[in-house]
């Protein structure tokens, strides 16, 4: 996946400005692609110099407010069903895990266990976040409570096998 593909299938649900897809990001693709202003404004200049989307309207001080283009839904739609998602193959933590036989066995637990609280935290954010959502039946609340919940189910996952895996030091 790619900021590109984020940022069409947001504005494939509404048109927004700069500032209104850095808040989107905030409070809902945060967990699965996090990506700073910086980020967001310069593949939006991409994205309009690509003619993938246009800027629908302009307002004060050079605030504009994006839509998606023809050419941006259809590469939104290849990308979803013509592209297979990549596999996710490199895990620092899982690395990391790898290696924790060069430590003592209580600072290989302690890893293991403060992984277990990380991903505690990751669940209990997740958790807030989900309930601060005025969720609605549009599209990006259907599918965005079914990727949140992902989420939450990972985050639980990690965490009792991190537990699992401190019980397995000796």
């Amino acid at each position: 996946m790619s900021l590109r593909h984020a940022l069409l299938g947001l504005l494939a649900e509404r048109p927004a400005s700069g500032y209104d897809l850095l808040k989107r990001f905030e409070t809902s693709l945060a967990t699965v692609w996090p990506a700073t202003q910086s980020q967001i404004y310069t593949e939006l200049t991409k994205l309009a110099g690509g003619g993938l989307i246009t800027v629908a309207a302009e307002g004060p001080r050079g605030r504009k407010e994006y839509a998606i283009a023809d050419a941006g839904l259809a590469e939104l739609r290849h990308w979803l069903t013509e592209t297979k998602p990549q596999r996710n193959t490199r895990s620092d933590i899982l690395l990391r895990v790898f290696f924790l036989g060069v430590l003592k066995p209580e600072q290989a637990r302690a890893y293991l266990t403060g992984l277990a609280e990380m991903s505690e935290q990751g669940h209990e954010d997740l958790s807030r976040l989900a309930e601060s959502i005025d969720w609605g039946d549009d599209d990006l609340s259907v599918y965005g409570r079914i990727a949140l919940e992902y989420g939450l189910r990972f985050n639980a996952m990690r965490r009792e096998w991190a537990e699992w895996a401190a019980e397995q030091i000796r």
